[in-house]
């Protein structure tokens, strides 16, 4: 990446039954790896990096089919993501972590906890993709478009339309304005950041594919809910569920029904924030899972 350098990370792969793409930002002390959401990939935690590796030694993944790890024939869904995040942590890291999951990335993570405790020391999750209550209703926008993600052919089809004749810059941009509540607090850094990683990506084959079995699967995911919150009641380390209180993607009530079924986890709604607190309020983000792991 043209600007990864500027926030202190170094680009390698590992060959997990294909390349893995992940980012390294240094730092000494427990492991802290970061998982990024639908659609997301390693730019998302560069702002956040640097301000944990004062006290920790943190990475980034780019799971399959997103960020530089192309989807090269395999599967993309949320079980399948799951099984490449044991394989990382087992051969990159070789030691417990801090899971830091952002939604989908979330999901992924309180999968992965379940399945594997002794792998995970805590899990901070921001804006995870949880079930949604029943009464509770999903932006007109994002309702819209997981509806036409879920039909074959229709989902190929609105992807492909939804970038026709629009700029590299008004594709971050509308994503931004989706998933920020301030899109003006992201930095132009990050946004010609994600311009490159559009252009690298738009030659590879099947990303739409692999983006659109993603999608589904978080809402298969997430509407198997009995079988979601045993895996969430199953967790036994502490846990850290930040929810920011005006994210489009994945409701507040959402996140307040997860918390009630985990009195354990510590729950937070951060004010004035949209679904990725880690590009709109870094550093806050920062100091609370510092001072929560401290």
């Amino acid at each position: 990446m043209t600007t990864l350098d500027h926030w202190g990370g170094t680009s390698r792969y590992v060959d997990l039954d294909g390349p893995v793409h992940y980012v390294d930002f240094g730092g000494e002390g427990p492991p802290v790896v970061l998982v990024h959401g639908l659609g997301g990939s390693h730019l998302n935690w560069c702002l956040l990096a640097p301000h944990l590796v004062d006290r920790h030694r943190v990475l980034a993944v780019d799971l399959a089919g997103f960020g530089l790890t192309h989807p090269e024939g395999r599967s993309t869904t949320v079980p399948a993501n799951a099984r490449l995040l044991d394989r990382f942590l087992a051969e990159v890291v070789g030691e417990p972590v801090v899971l830091v999951g952002n939604s989908m990335g979330g999901m992924i993570s309180i999968l992965h906890a379940a399945r594997r405790p002794a792998s995970v020391t805590a899990l901070a999750l921001l804006d995870p993709a949880v079930p949604l209550p029943l009464g509770v209703r999903l932006d007109p926008q994002v309702a819209a478009a997981f509806a036409m993600y879920a039909v074959p052919g229709l989902g190929q089809w609105f992807l492909a339309k939804s970038r026709q004749g629009v700029s590299t810059r008004r594709q971050v941009k509308r994503v931004l304005n989706l998933v920020c509540a301030n899109p003006k607090a992201v930095p132009e850094e990050m946004i010609l950041a994600s311009m490159t990683l559009l252009e690298q990506r738009a030659e590879v084959p099947g990303l739409d594919e692999a983006f659109l079995g993603a999608a589904r699967s978080v809402v298969w995911t997430g509407a198997t809910s009995r079988r979601y919150y045993t895996a969430m009641s199953r967790i036994r380390v502490p846990v850290y569920l930040m929810a920011g209180e005006k994210d489009r993607l994945v409701p507040l009530a959402s996140a307040r029904a997860a918390a009630r079924r985990n009195p354990s986890w510590r729950f937070e709604v951060l004010d004035g924030v949209g679904h990725v607190p880690q590009l709109e309020v870094p550093e806050l983000v920062a100091r609370r899972i510092k001072d929560w792991l401290a």
